[in-house]
């Protein structure tokens, strides 16, 4: 059998500590993956963690980290905007990769990631993995096999509104509990709900229709000042962004990453064809009996729990049981090959569809996408 996978977590803050330490300090898991290095800039974050978490090595500065510590894949949870330049030192220092969403910020560098990892045979698993989840996959085969008859078109999208000012690991007074969100409102740190909460939406959305072909799309910043703990920041990234999809056929989505109001559940698009619709998690106004339904429907934590790694597990009742699920997959990945559908290639489609929803908005022009993926059977 493998050994455990040694794994260094890059960021400690709000999704390093619920979406990895929590996780991967449990018993459960030591037989596959162990925490052998924390890395994270801010004064005494690192060690911090690393004492709560027993980590045996903690670093300030990611090169030294690659250079000295004893890991062989990495889970960046920093922000979006730094993927990019530490995903690249990672592969080439050898280092498999979890990227948190979202991968990247660009196509470019997206195709960057992928063609560096293969020529160096190194192995990425990207969030948000939404074609894990039952019932997704559910949704996928009644829309193939003509449940909806004639599909017309498609919804998603989410708020922002003030969720992470008010995340508790955000309202302490210690390293690991005063953790500022700031970069989420800056424009050069990959800020804004759309890289942020509607990616879910996006993954979901493609992974059940397949990829998209043509996007145009209006946005803007709305909200140019926001306030954590009585400090004024201000906020460059656009906030308030509607697109249109095209996926062929004459099949259309709306999509939405805005600073107020939802139409759909988070992350669960809804469908509307000629027999009909989905919405949410309902086809005709009736459940979707997608396997284990019945479980999810009274778990307090959702569907979530009907993930491979976090079904009958500690993790179901805990805080980002998905980021833990995508790290677990790449974990099987490496050690016995295990596909995923958490792939980067789907991350960089949805990475081209945020990407060119931004450039149709500034140029006025719908925008052809080049990216595809291979759908989950």
């Amino acid at each position: 059998m493998a050994k455990p996978l040694k794994i260094g977590i890059v960021g400690a803050g709000s999704i390093g500590i619920r979406g990895a330490l929590d996780h991967l300090v449990l018993p459960d898991v030591q037989d596959r993956v162990v925490m052998t290095a924390v890395c994270d800039p801010a004064p005494g974050r690192a060690k911090a963690a690393a004492e709560k978490y027993h980590v045996p090595q903690a670093y300030e500065n990611l090169d030294d980290m690659l250079a000295k510590g004893n890991v062989e894949a990495v889970t960046l949870g920093t922000p979006i905007g730094l993927h990019f330049e530490q995903g690249l030192k990672c592969i080439r220092a050898g280092k498999h990769v979890h990227f948190n969403k979202t991968m990247t910020t660009t196509t470019a560098d997206a195709d960057t990631l992928i063609a560096e990892a293969k020529a160096r045979n190194v192995k990425l698993v990207a969030c948000p993995g939404e074609m894990l989840r039952p019932h997704n996959r559910c949704i996928r085969d009644l829309i193939r096999d003509g449940a909806l008859g004639q599909l017309a078109w498609a919804v998603i999208g989410c708020a922002f509104g003030t969720y992470h000012e008010k995340e508790g690991c955000r309202q302490g007074s210690d390293a690991l509990s005063n953790i500022n969100p700031a970069w989420y409102w800056q424009k050069s740190a990959g800020g804004g709900p759309l890289y942020d909460m509607t990616v879910y939406g996006l993954h979901a959305l493609t992974g059940i229709l397949g990829p998209a072909k043509r996007v145009t799309a209006f946005s803007g910043v709305a909200v140019k000042e926001r306030e954590f703990r009585g400090q004024k920041f201000a906020s460059d990234c656009d906030d308030n962004t509607v697109m249109l999809l095209d996926f062929g056929n004459t099949v259309f989505a709306y999509a939405h990453g805005t600073f107020a109001g939802t139409i759909t559940r988070f992350a669960n698009p809804n469908f509307y064809g000629a027999k009909g619709a989905i919405v949410g998690l309902d086809m005709n106004g009736k459940p979707i009996p997608y396997p284990g339904r019945e479980e999810a429907d009274k778990a307090k934590t959702g569907y979530q729990v009907l993930l491979p790694h976090v079904k009958n597990t500690p993790h179901r009742e805990m805080d980002e049981a998905h980021v833990f699920e995508d790290i677990m997959q790449l974990v099987d990945l490496v050690r016995d090959g295990t596909p995923t559908p958490s792939t980067p290639e789907h991350a960089r489609h949805v990475i081209e569809i945020i990407e060119a929803a931004y450039r149709a908005a500034e140029t006025g022009r719908t925008q052809t996408l080049r990216t595809t993926f291979e759908q989950v059977q």
